[in-house]
């Protein structure tokens, strides 16, 4: 596995490091001890030619208190006694607190030998002290010369044949041991040189092997990963990556195509999801444009109707006016005509109680359709009944109105005060429409089984090209337009709706500038054929 062999790697990095930071740390403590040793001993050669200045600026003081008896001399013997026996106790001190380590490799075998040249010089001294005063007792006593021969005598004996020997031994020993110091310390250096460059060439065969060998072991695994992670981010999940080991790096490959398998059937989840939403989204949409084409149709549908009756609410209103106008400017009429005057205008007002029923009925219901009244309709008394408003209607523009039926009724089935709203309508605009001072003849007939009304004006006529249009909602022909302004379209329209849905039809027949004949037909019924008495309906 990857991870062992890194771990190998690694424990043989620290175990080399660990070796080689032990080597430097003994080599650093063998180049200090050899470094101290060195420093020991120039120490104790210094300290060793000091003593021997001082020995021999002592011994000259004593040579000069012999030839001359001068105070000065005698205080500078003190002195110089003192400050040889401070470098004596100096290199004493010296000896006895250096390690032994510091005196000899050898583990402390030179010190003994350092100690006992202290003690013979130490004892030296001390003999020499009971020489000088010998000395100076035979120069106290006079007898100079004595003295100074004695003084030669162990100048010569003791100082040339003893000290100066003992001196020269000790530099000389001190010179020896700094000499092997350095050698050792430059051996060591030496040693210390060739273990570097053997750990730096180590190292670096060392890392370069390591290197390579786990260079050579990830190199195909992690560009296998990095193939893998690329195909993946790129959309290819199918791609599988194909790892033949048994280490790390095919663990992770396994769980990378787990993951690839993972994300492609969340993704196949996403599209299905998707694809349901979308369908769904249009379905509701469908819906959505069904019911607002739906409200759209209720909408217009209510408009329409609201435009419809506004514009139907207008020719009864103009009855009554016309119908309570004549009668009173007739004075002392007969009561007669008043009550007949007044049924009428209860008609008209029924007609209008029709309208608002209708307005009310839409409000409630929301929608535009009609509502119905069915019963039997006798068509003669509500032509005549009509006839009669045209006249009042007919008189502002001085126009006549005729009727010309057979005198027999004629039943259909129908609604009373809509079929009379066809009536009005047609009225309404030939009274409008015809020239003052003409004439309107209505005519009743039956054909068949069908009844036929007939009403024809003499007025601006219908162009020819406009005849198959005049029944479309808001249409208006040029000739109207240019006649009268006060229009909306939709009274015929709306005579044309009620009519069908009575079983008949309307048509129109007319000569431009001549006049024009509007043709009902209703389909007609005997009394016995139905035996119903006001059925409703909404159409």
């Amino acid at each position: 596995m990857f991870r062992l062999r890194l771990l190998v790697a690694i424990s043989l990095s620290f175990c080399f490091v660990l070796l080689l930071g032990t080597v430097l740390y003994w080599g650093s403590n063998q180049v200090g001890l050899y470094f101290q040793r060195s420093q020991t001993a120039y120490q104790a050669f210094d300290d060793y030619g000091h003593l021997s200045q001082e020995a021999y600026r002592y011994f000259k003081q004593r040579m000069d208190s012999l030839l001359t008896d001068s105070p000065a001399t005698e205080a500078g013997i003190k002195t110089s006694k003192q400050r040889l026996y401070e470098a004596m106790d100096k290199l004493r001190n010296t000896a006895i607190q250096t390690p032994a380590s510091d005196l000899a490799p050898e583990g402390g075998q030179d010190k003994p030998a350092e100690l006992e040249r202290v003690a013979h010089f130490t004892a030296f001294l001390e003999a020499s002290e009971y020489r000088f005063d010998e000395i100076e007792r035979l120069r106290q006593q006079g007898k100079r010369s004595l003295a100074v021969q004695a003084f030669a005598q162990f100048s010569e004996q003791e100082i040339d044949g003893k000290f100066q020997p003992l001196i020269d031994v000790a530099i000389n020993a001190e010179r020896a041991k700094a000499q092997t110091a350095k050698a050792e310390l430059d051996k060591l250096v030496g040693l210390s040189r060739r273990i570097a460059v053997m750990a730096a060439v180590t190292a670096a065969l060392f890392s370069l092997t390591a290197g390579i060998l786990l260079l050579r072991s990830v190199r195909k695994p992690i560009e296998a990963l990095m193939k893998g992670t690329d195909e993946i981010a790129s959309g290819n999940l199918p791609y599988r990556i194909q790892l033949n080991t048994h280490d790390e790096f095919a663990y992770l490959a396994m769980h990378f195509n787990q993951m690839a398998e993972e994300i492609a059937l969340q993704q196949n989840k996403l599209r299905e999801g998707r694809v349901l939403l979308e369908k769904k989204v249009a379905e509701r949409t469908l819906e959505l444009h069904e019911l607002n084409g739906q409200l759209q149709h209720m909408d217009s549908t209510r408009r329409e109707f609201l435009a419809d009756i506004s514009h139907e609410l207008r020719t009864p209103i103009t009855v009554i006016r016309g119908e309570a106008e004549v009668t009173l400017r007739g004075d002392d009429r007969p009561a007669e005509e008043y009550k007949e005057a007044l049924h009428r205008i209860v008609e008209l007002a029924m007609q209008l109680a029709k309208y608002v029923n209708d307005l009310l009925f839409l409000a409630r219901a929301e929608t535009a359709h009609l509502h119905f009244e069915w019963d039997h309709v006798n068509l003669l008394e509500l032509v005549a009944s009509a006839v009669e408003d045209f006249q009042v209607m007919a008189q502002e523009n001085a126009l006549t109105v005729a009727l010309n039926t057979l005198g027999e009724a004629l039943w259909v089935r129908g609604d009373k005060q809509r079929l009379r709203q066809v009536l009005f309508i047609l009225g309404d605009n030939a009274c409008r429409y015809s020239k003052p001072g003409g004439h309107i003849a209505v005519c009743l007939a039956a054909d068949g089984h069908q009844a036929i009304i007939s009403l024809s004006d003499q007025g601006i006529g219908i162009p020819a090209q406009d005849l198959e249009r005049i029944f479309d909602r808001h249409f208006r022909s040029n000739n109207a337009l240019s006649s009268r302004n006060d229009g909306s379209g939709l009274g015929l329209p709306m005579a044309k709706a009620i009519l069908q849905a009575h079983g008949g039809q309307v048509s129109v027949a007319s000569t431009e500038q001549q006049g024009s004949t509007f043709t009902v037909t209703l389909p007609l019924i005997s009394i016995g054929q139905d035996n119903f008495v006001n059925e409703r309906e909404i159409l």
